[in-house]
């Protein structure tokens, strides 16, 4: 009985507007061809690679960072 109303919602697009896969090729192709788009692109690539950094450099600090909490729970366990 709970699903009966599911079955009166319209049919949900393939991608952005009904278009699919071509209509996300089509979005993509001006995007690269507008100069606002390459530069939003540019954006997100500087964007990406700062990411990247701030992974790296959290993943290096991880094992430091994993013992201090493991003292710290120590702590707190051996202060109960």
């Amino acid at each position: 009985m709970l699903l009966t109303p599911l079955l009166y919602l319209p049919h949900r697009g393939r991608g952005p507007e009904e278009g699919g896969l071509a209509a996300i090729r089509r979005k993509m192709l001006r995007l690269l061809a507008d100069k606002a788009g390459a530069t939003a692109i540019e954006y997100g690539l500087i964007v990406a690679l700062i990411v990247l950094a701030m992974v790296a450099g959290l993943r290096s600090l991880g094992g430091g960072v994993g013992g201090a909490w493991t003292e710290l729970a120590a702590d707190v366990s051996s202060a109960r």
